[in-house]
């Protein structure tokens, strides 16, 4: 059986390829992301679970999670009206 390839899976397909040769350029070896899309807030985890003792929140309104002083996750806040480009 053929599967019909659409535009928009094209499209899907090619942004997370893009998004991905970011990803595997972190120093880290596994990513979780999450979309609250009522909150609009974007968050990474390094860590499943990760149980952050420390936090701060920086002048654009992310806040980085610590545990032991290891970066374990990242909160961008007003996530989808910031200019985010792909190339870390």
């Amino acid at each position: 059986m053929a599967t019909v390839v659409t535009k928009a899976t094209e499209d899907l397909v090619s942004k997370c390829v893009a998004v991905a040769t970011d990803v595997l350029r972190l120093p880290t070896e596994h990513v979780w992301l999450d979309y609250d899309k009522e909150a609009d807030v974007l968050y990474f985890n390094f860590r499943k679970p990760s149980h952050a003792d420390d936090s701060e929140l920086t002048d654009d309104d992310m806040i980085i999670r610590y545990e032991k002083g290891e970066i374990v996750g990242i909160t961008i806040l007003n996530a989808s009206r910031r200019k985010m480009g792909y190339g870390l």
